[in-house]
């Protein structure tokens, strides 16, 4: 995993950092493989309380690896075989490999920050759609690229834009791969913020979004993933599920005494306790 993503935890924040710079970070065999085995790590980690998701060198992720596309020209044959076996192949529950490197981190059960800086293209472009929130740099470049290569978004990236923009805005963006700018990806709402320095601001949001609740954190992020998917009333069965378990609960109780208290809360999990009093 260190050759493509390196990953550090630190207070309960994971900051997950694409690692081959000298590519942009562009999507190899290695790169998926590497982004599924820290993803698949962090789901079972129990101090886990937010993850940032960024890249290092001069851009987020360029997309796919430019031999893949050499290996597309020379047959569907060769293409297909070059790539985890065939497409079709759910290798990961509802998902294939390249679909599940962007899916795995809504399966994260914490917030996950993408900070997008350089370039977001394609496959890169999706990757930062499977974050809760997306933190861009205002001259950062963003592009659904795929038909410029003759080709659809096929990571996830349909069912991801469906709930963020504008049907007629992702129809454009699809059918024409046009570049667009972070201001731009803000204004449309692909972007939940534009920062100077996207990295450090997605640190201290997670770093704040890690002194709240645990619990409550965990359970808004299964209940905003299910409301894009469920009907009415089961979305609002769950709420009233998750606000049951919550209610009393040892942490849920810390929430309120270090209010009342006017303290900074100390939560616990499964991995131990985490110290908030260092944040508001």
């Amino acid at each position: 995993m260190n050759d493509r993503v390196t990953v550090t935890l630190e207070s309960g924040v994971a900051h997950v950092r694409l690692a081959r710079a000298d590519k942009m970070n562009a999507l190899d065999d290695a790169m998926f493989e590497a982004l599924i085995a820290a993803g698949e790590r962090l789901k079972a980690e129990p101090k886990l309380r937010a993850v940032v998701l960024s890249g290092e060198g001069r851009a987020f992720c360029a997309g796919l690896d430019m031999g893949s596309f050499g290996r597309m020209a020379q047959g569907r044959a060769t293409a297909a075989a070059s790539v985890d076996g065939g497409l079709a192949a759910r290798t990961h529950g509802i998902a294939n490999r390249a679909q599940y490197a962007v899916w795995v981190w809504r399966e994260i059960p914490v917030p996950v920050i993408a900070a997008v800086h350089g370039v977001a293209f394609g496959g890169g472009f999706q990757l930062a759609l499977g974050a809760d929130m997306r933190f861009v740099a205002p001259d950062a470049r963003l592009a659904i690229l795929e038909i410029k290569w003759g080709l659809v978004p096929d990571m996830a990236g349909a069912q991801l834009m469906r709930h963020l923009v504008r049907e007629d805005l992702v129809r454009e963006l699809t059918y024409t791969g046009r570049v667009f700018s972070g201001e731009e990806a803000l204004a449309m709402g692909f972007a939940t913020r534009v920062c100077a320095d996207p990295r450090a601001e997605a640190l201290a949001v997670a770093r704040e979004i890690a002194g709240k609740n645990p619990d409550a954190v965990r359970a808004s992020k299964r209940l905003l993933n299910q409301a894009t998917l469920a009907d009415a009333a089961s979305g609002l069965i769950q709420e009233t599920a998750e606000q049951v378990a919550l209610i009393g609960s040892p942490n849920q109780v810390e929430a309120v005494m270090a209010n009342l208290q006017k303290r900074a809360p100390v939560f616990s999990d499964g991995g131990g306790v985490i110290d908030s009093s260092s944040r508001e």
